[in-house]
């Protein structure tokens, strides 16, 4: 395997673990969601949307190896 098909290996691996975590910050998100967390769960619900974005560019780095 060369650098570039390793690359794009490892491109597909953090993507999938990114998405792991985007997913464990929505679960706690929700779990946060009482009337004393309700800021707590919006920030989460944040890292939620921006981990999300980051695979848009997981994606297109993908495209380009």
């Amino acid at each position: 395997m060369n650098e570039r098909e390793k690359l794009g290996h490892l491109l597909h691996h953090w993507m999938e673990h990114n998405m792991e975590q985007a997913e464990a910050y929505r679960e706690w998100a929700e779990k946060a969601s009482s009337p004393t967390g309700k800021e707590l769960a919006e920030i989460l619900i944040r890292l939620y949307e921006e981990t999300k974005k980051l695979n848009r560019l997981f994606e297109e780095a993908l495209k380009k190896v």
